[in-house]
């Protein structure tokens, strides 16, 4: 008897804990596992701010997946485009660009999000995002090119164009970002004599009346005061009425001359969940607390293409799209998944929330682990304490660790690589949205598949 084949679509935190789960809960031979990843590590998302300021090198938030000479798990290098559930088969363009037909037993969607993103003209073709590895490491390169570009520079409009930068999102990736990169600026002035502190100026903007609501408002606003205490001008009910290539002009009718526009406002699920017929919220797939979608049959989703009921809460909440839920939310599928193999009962998901971290630089953080509000060095501490013990490998802890130790004694050396340095890359150009079929492209793609074809 042939053994059920198990794929598990993204390598993000849901779907790696789930496989790591999976290798060590499933005796040897009681089923294939398949893992479809575009790049063959786990991004640790929540870092990137550091990456992006040079805090921490790339490859220590990019934990291997090949690392492991034990692993059970099949890794297809690509991305899956498309789901047909009749056929039971996951379509993926592998990196080579060569689509190929997987079928499957059991299906577990975890592709993650992408940056949400709205109809304001030239935003997708003169912002940057902080989504992916590759986003961080063009951000930081993109913002010391604009030092050395106007210390350079004979013209005043074209310096002050150069050394405004601008980030929508007053989230924890938006409120980070702006914090870490301006702390690189700042700290970069004592290697250009030339350049007058004033000119440089950072804008963070925000839709929304308050500045990370979920910390509460005593911490919203002792976030809100760093910030504001270094010189970043927060601008809260305003967002992007549009985006140039020297300018950006705010909804409150401001035009600020700018060159870097850094789009960090919320996430979407994956198009993927759109790719066949099931039902969703706000965008997500809607799954019972067991993580199985319904009606389908051996298909499960989590992590933030899935909208999981949050049964601490109730009251219809479901779970938000972070690091700690998806987490928890891959071992616990991996655990139904096999009571499924096995014909046991399976078991609700259930999590109350550990609270929230967010790291400012340097010295500044806040933090509400376990609803106890903290800022500070103290919140440092534990934003930085959550975020080591949160990585999955040694080495990658070794490596964090040493990162943060060598920047506090030595600090930054403000090298940039060069990257896409003559054809700067924007949002359209990292995230591959258009690649994804709809669902009556799927069927068509997999005709010839259904049984009885």
């Amino acid at each position: 008897m042939a053994r059920p084949r198990i794929l598990v679509v993204g390598a993000g935190f849901a779907g790696v804990e789930c496989v790591r789960r999976l290798e060590r809960g499933l005796i040897p031979g009681e089923a294939e596992i398949a893992l479809v990843a575009p790049f063959s590590y786990q991004l640790y998302l929540p870092l990137l701010p550091q990456v992006a300021a040079g805090v921490l090198t790339p490859q220590s938030v990019a934990v291997s997946l090949r690392r492991s000479r034990k692993h059970r798990t099949r890794i297809i290098p690509g991305g899956s485009i498309g789901v047909d559930p009749k056929a039971k088969i996951c379509i993926i363009r592998k990196i080579t660009d060569e689509v190929v037909y997987e079928p499957y037993d059991y299906l577990v969607l975890s592709p993650g999000s992408v940056t949400r993103t709205f109809d304001i003209p030239g935003l997708l073709d003169h912002a940057c995002g902080m989504k992916t590895l590759a986003e961080a490491a063009f951000v930081r390169d993109h913002v010391i090119a604009q030092l050395d570009l106007a210390d350079a520079s004979h013209d005043e409009n074209e310096r002050a164009s150069r050394l405004q930068f601008v980030v929508v999102g007053g989230g924890y990736a938006g409120t980070e970002t702006a914090a870490c990169l301006q702390r690189l600026t700042t700290n970069a002035l004592r290697q250009y004599p030339r350049l007058d502190p004033k000119l440089i100026k950072w804008h963070l903007i925000d839709i929304a009346p308050k500045l990370m609501p979920e910390l509460g408002d005593k911490l919203g606003r002792s976030a809100l005061e760093v910030l504001r205490g270094r010189g970043i001008e927060v601008s809260l009910g305003v967002s992007v009425a549009e985006a140039g290539p020297e300018k950006v002009t705010f909804t409150d009718g401001r035009v600020v001359p700018c060159r870097t526009l850094i789009w960090t406002a919320g996430v979407a699920a994956s198009p993927l969940v759109s790719t066949f017929d099931a039902e969703t919220v706000r965008g997500r797939l809607a799954v019972t607390p067991e993580m199985v979608l319904p009606g389908f049959d051996g298909i499960f989703a989590l992590g933030d293409a899935a909208a999981v009921p949050d049964l601490s809460k109730g009251g219809g909440a479901v779970c938000p799209p972070t690091a700690q839920h998806a987490m928890r939310q891959g071992r616990r599928l991996a655990d139904n998944l096999i009571a499924t193999l096995r014909h046991q009962p399976l078991k609700p998901y259930v999590h109350k929330d550990l609270g929230l971290v967010v790291d400012l630089g340097g010295k500044d953080a806040v933090s509400k682990p376990v609803g106890f509000e903290m800022h500070g060095i103290a919140a440092q501490a534990v934003a930085r304490g959550y975020h080591w013990s949160a990585l999955r490998t040694n080495v990658a802890k070794v490596r964090v660790m040493t990162n943060w130790m060598l920047n506090a004694v030595a600090g930054d050396d403000f090298v940039r690589t060069g990257f896409q340095a003559r054809n700067p890359a924007k949002l359209r150009d990292f995230e591959y949205t258009d690649s994804y079929l709809t669902p009556a492209q799927v069927r068509q793609h997999t005709a010839s598949l259904h049984t009885g074809t």
